[in-house]
């Protein structure tokens, strides 16, 4: 519940604009319920408009993708860039392509790559974008083509020191390389730096494929240190998806000691007893780009089941959401209890619903929020571009140490933000402060625009 008179005010406002946007307003309410600790104490915010600038996009590109199929057919599908925040940066987000992306879903992205990416510390804006395109079961060529149609409009957006794109879910490397090659033949120059997670023979950076999985284990292994003296080493753990995050979650996880007994995707999840094959799935995922329900069929002793939702009844010691937002409602995180979990930690974009947020929370259960814990993708995408700026390149060794210090400073800032609203440990209420505090001060500084 929102006190205080001028965070009521905003968000009522932004539900008369955008009510119909509910992924969108529910980020917009998480965060306006942590800075109800920071709000009261700059009444200078108000008088200079920064929650309504804050909760509006500076720039909303809507635009069609029409592209062909290999049998001839014209289809058409919408385009998405939401610039949300520039204040202390180059924008800088995703692009996803999946059918459940529209406005809301790239909004609430956008808002919430704002405050992720002040967390990294580096100098990167927020905002995202995409398109309700699915490339499941299109060939390499229509892929291409859509692509192309994509680029085609969207370059016209972006640049190194305007807005960097990456990937996101159903944009991998393969559909990174044909994006940068068709803004490459529009503008006749090679910017590097105009998009990241590139291939490492154009400009892409070691460690970059496997950062935001890596990363959540990082910042997981600093929680369970500073809070509960405690280490992923002989844990139980579920890694919800089976895509870029989950599958580099699942590896470090298991190198740091523990073992991911299941994965899932959007049909079903896996359960393995005996801890995920890791070799098998990548195959399964990487290379046959097949079901999940695959690896039951030619792992002995795994089982398959129908509904990924139904992945948070397996007993388990820490969950880790990294599918897609809200995938985690109430009656999950009242399961994972059940069953004696003691930390959940995201590795998706606002993969648990306010009710199992709560729910987690009420018993003490460790919990850290995406904008947090999935950092290191983005924080490792600045690298990427600091690179690219410096016509170099660093081994995997060297940036997967920085993406780790990263990690730990991100922890830190959360941590210490907790402490000072008065709410140690609260890594929700620190990540959404400490985020927002560095966008206002720049925000402020540079007058109202």
């Amino acid at each position: 519940m929102l006190n205080n008179e001028y965070l009521k005010r905003v968000y009522a406002q932004v539900e008369e604009r955008d009510g119909h946007e509910s992924e969108f307003l529910q980020a917009v309410r998480e965060v306006f319920e942590s800075l109800e600790y920071v709000v009261p104490k700059h009444p200078e915010w108000e008088k200079a408009g920064l929650l309504e600038r804050f909760v509006e996009p500076e720039r909303v590109v809507e635009f069609r993708v029409p592209w062909t199929d290999d049998q001839g057919c014209v289809h058409v599908n919408r385009g998405y860039r939401v610039q949300f925040n520039s204040a202390i940066g180059p924008y800088k987000g995703g692009l996803r392509f999946h059918p459940s992306v529209n406005l809301s879903v790239v909004k609430f992205l956008g808002f919430e790559q704002v405050l992720k990416n002040s967390l990294t510390t580096l100098p990167m804006g927020g905002g995202k974008g995409g398109s309700d395109f699915d490339p499941k079961g299109k060939s390499d060529n229509e892929i291409m083509r859509f692509c192309q149609s994509f680029m085609t409009e969207l370059y016209r957006h972006i640049g190194q020191f305007t807005d960097t794109p990456a990937g996101d879910i159903g944009v991998g490397a393969r559909e990174v390389g044909y994006l940068f090659g068709q803004y490459k033949k529009i503008v006749d120059r090679f910017d590097g730096g105009v998009i990241t997670g590139k291939g490492l023979s154009y400009g892409g950076s070691l460690a970059r494929t496997q950062a935001t999985g890596y990363g959540i284990c990082y910042f997981a292994s600093e929680v369970l240190r500073q809070q509960k003296n405690d280490s992923f080493e002989g844990k139980n753990v579920i890694v919800s998806g089976s895509g870029n995050v989950a599958q580099y979650a699942a590896q470090k996880c298991m190198q740091l000691g523990g073992k991911v007994i299941a994965m899932s995707d959007s049909k079903g999840y896996v359960y393995d007893p005996d801890g995920i094959d890791l070799d098998k799935l990548f195959e399964i995922k990487q290379v046959r780009r097949e079901r999940i329900s695959v690896y039951a069929d030619e792992v002995q002793g795994a089982e398959y089941h129908e509904g990924c939702k139904d992945i948070w009844t397996v007993k388990c010691d820490i969950a880790m959401p990294c599918a897609s937002q809200n995938e985690m409602d109430e009656a999950g995180a009242k399961a994972l209890i059940a069953n004696g979990a003691i930390a959940v930690f995201e590795g998706a974009n606002m993969p648990l619903t306010p009710e199992a947020i709560a729910a987690v929370q009420a018993k003490g259960l460790l919990y850290s929020p995406g904008k947090a814990s999935n950092a290191g993708g983005v924080a490792t995408s600045g690298l990427e571009m600091s690179q690219n700026s410096l016509r170099m390149s660093w081994s995997f060794e060297e940036v997967d140490e920085k993406l780790h210090e990263i990690m730990k400073k991100i922890y830190t800032a959360c941590y210490e933000a907790s402490v000072e609203c008065g709410k140690p440990g609260d890594l929700m209420l620190g990540a959404n402060v400490a985020g927002f505090l560095k966008v206002a001060d720049a925000m402020m500084a540079q007058g109202v625009v």
